[in-house]
């Protein structure tokens, strides 16, 4: 039935019919997940994939993701013996790193846990919001009455993201009026994109409100997806000695205790990738993918899909099946050891990140932030649970998936030259 959707009437299902709550989180489904295939939308991916997403793209920003996965390991050492919320902590991480690449900016010193707090909880409502159950959806004519509240939550929330592109744009539109020098404003995103909008295109121009939706997207999906995977797959191995032991093990192998990991050494992490692949397979980032909306009445497996329907592909559900998968419901990385599994969409047994048009456009990010943070996080501490807890799995709902318990775990040093954590 995925196949029949996603890729025999791709066409058909890649179209969109945005929430109450997404229209309100996304400047009225003005942004990348929302727009309905067509031209505004492939303007758009090309908009990310080109610029901000390539393979060439995240090469040039490299230093800019080692700067900040190197201070998450700086302040984890200075947590050594004490309880981290690692959940939060790579937020922050991942939120340096995507508004880094969109405008520059960065939280340091002391607000790093205040700030990465409220951004997390922010985003969390958001996610969480976008995937209830709304009367509003259901009887259009009630959406004006806002019965349940959900459209008035939502617009609060990206008030408080709106007031930060605002100040961020109109600080950038102030130092080029003002003729400042190129040289000292970084070539980010926001650039990029403020002069894509100045030349215009006439068939697909972009407005200002387009670049403040992608920006609500790279920030909002950006972080919570990849935060929430690196949460799950610690857990997963901290759960799993015999994980743990393996995958440090190969990350001895590979990069020594007497150095770091950097970014090159990923290629050779077999391991390593299979973790994450089977984190993907039981904690999928987004369990009900964006949900896809077919543009004509037609047909699928026999049964009759009405125009404008909300259809949902429950990857989660196909990933622990147990008439594809051998014990579904054990976290087993061997699984994907020597396999022909990847992220493309193109096996519907696993596709984590959805498959057709609107495929994720984030994966390389994804895969290399997951990927950096983890390796770096198990090469250079052993982690442990507090005394007398236990870890819990159970999940949260929303359009994103995420533990309802926070992961706390106790770092101490691995690596042999105390020098390596500054």
């Amino acid at each position: 039935m995925a196949r029949k959707v996603l890729k025999d009437q791709d066409i058909t299902f890649a179209n969109r019919d945005p929430t109450e709550a997404g229209r309100a989180a996304t400047y009225g489904g003005s942004d990348i997940a929302w727009t309905s295939y067509g031209p505004e939308w492939r303007m758009l991916r090309n908009v990310c994939v080109l610029k901000l997403l390539s393979n060439t793209t995240l090469d040039s920003v490299y230093t800019l993701r080692r700067k900040q996965i190197r201070e998450a390991v700086g302040y984890l050492y200075s947590r050594v013996g004490s309880p981290v919320n690692i959940g939060e902590q790579m937020f922050l991480t991942v939120l340096n790193v995507i508004t880094n690449m969109l405008w520059g900016g960065t939280v340091e010193g002391e607000e790093r846990s205040r700030v990465g707090a409220e951004f997390r909880e922010v985003v969390s409502k958001m996610m969480e919001i976008s995937v209830k159950p709304n009367i509003s959806d259901f009887y259009p004519g009630l959406a004006r009455f806002d019965l349940q509240g959900i459209k008035r939550q939502m617009d609060g929330l990206a008030r408080r993201f709106d007031r930060i592109f605002d100040a961020i744009i109109d600080q950038r539109l102030k130092i080029d009026d003002e003729g400042g020098s190129k040289d000292k404003v970084s070539k980010d995103f926001l650039e990029f994109l403020l002069k894509l909008k100045d030349e215009g295109d006439s068939k697909t121009p972009l407005n200002m409100t387009n670049v403040k939706a992608l920006l609500m997207d790279m920030v909002v999906g950006g972080t919570d997806t990849s935060t929430n995977t690196i949460e799950f797959a610690m857990a997963e191995i901290m759960n799993n000695p015999e994980v743990m032991r393996k995958t440090q093990q190969e990350l001895e192998a590979v990069v020594g205790k007497d150095n770091i990991v950097e970014e090159f050494h990923i290629h050779n992490l077999p391991y390593l990738h299979a973790v994450m692949k089977e984190t993907l397979r039981l904690h999928p980032a987004l369990p009900f993918l964006v949900p896809h909306c077919p543009s004509k009445t037609c047909i699928v497996g026999g049964y009759t899909i009405p125009k404008g329907s909300q259809v949902f592909v429950k990857v989660w559900a196909i990933q622990r099946d147990p008439s594809i998968w051998e014990n579904p419901l054990n976290f087993d990385p061997e699984r994907f050891l020597n396999s022909e599994w990847d992220y493309s969409g193109s096996d519907f047994n696993y596709f984590p990140f959805g498959s057709g048009r609107q495929i994720c456009v984030g994966v390389a990010m994804a895969e290399r932030m997951v990927m950096y943070s983890l390796a770096t996080l198990l090469h250079s501490f052993d982690w442990k649970l507090p005394q007398g807890e236990e870890l819990d799995f159970t999940e949260k709902f929303g359009i994103g998936l995420k533990k309802k318990i926070p992961l706390v775990g106790i770092p101490t040093p691995r690596l042999i030259d105390i020098s390596l954590y500054e």
